[in-house]
This record gives C-alpha cells, sequence and structure tokens, in this order.
C-alpha cells in the first residue's frame, strides 16, 4: 500500500507545476476576465449588442432596470438578463401545452 502523503505530494507538485506554467505563459491567471456584476453604460451596450444612445433612450424611458448615482448609470447584470428573457417569445409547443392544460382543467365545461 502506498504512502498517502507521498501520492498527496505528488499532486501538489504536480498542480504547483501547472500553476508556474500558466503564470509564465505571459501571466495568464491575469488574462482571465471575470464577468463584473455591475455594468456601466458602455458595457450593456456592448452586451446587449445595443448603440450607447439606444441604452440612454431606455432608462430615460425607464425601461431598463437601473441604478443612477449622480450623472453615471449602473446596470445589475442580473436584473439585464431578467430584463431581456421578461419578453421571452412563446414557442408553439409552449401554447399547445397550455392549450391542453387548459381544456383538461376546464373538461367539464366542454361535455
Amino acid at each position: 500500500m502506498e504512502n498517502p502523503f507521498e501520492l498527496l505530494n505528488d499532486r501538489l507538485a504536480r498542480i504547483e507545476n501547472l500553476l508556474q506554467n500558466l503564470y509564465h505563459k505571459g501571466n495568464a491567471l491575469e488574462s482571465i476576465e471575470i464577468a463584473p456584476k455591475i455594468l456601466n453604460t458602455q458595457t450593456v451596450a456592448e452586451y446587449l449588442n445595443l448603440s450607447s444612445s439606444c441604452i440612454y433612450k431606455l432608462t430615460s424611458s425607464k425601461e431598463i432596470p437601473h441604478s443612477k448615482r449622480g450623472k453615471r448609470l449602473y446596470f445589475d447584470k442580473n436584473e439585464i438578463d431578467k430584463w431581456v428573457m421578461k419578453n421571452k417569445c412563446v414557442t408553439n409547443n409552449d401554447i399547445n401545452d397550455m392549450a391542453n392544460d387548459y381544456l383538461m382543467k376546464h373538461r367539464n365545461k366542454f361535455l
């Protein structure tokens, strides 16, 4: 039976080598982008593939969820995602399922 500490040391050595390789490849760890939770006007425009003026128009008409601090606008990415998915188009299968559910609930009326 192998010594469990030797196994752990081997695994840690491999992990350390992998991390060193990542670091030496142009600081790869710094290039990993973490998606921000709070977006500004330009980033939300890029995210939604809209122009900045369109975003300003949506904020002035209070159609898009946003916060304002002084003259700056801020957007919560999760709220933007929910807002985009709020106007989801219903598929034909969804309509058929809703019709079947309605008929099953109200079947006594149709007999």
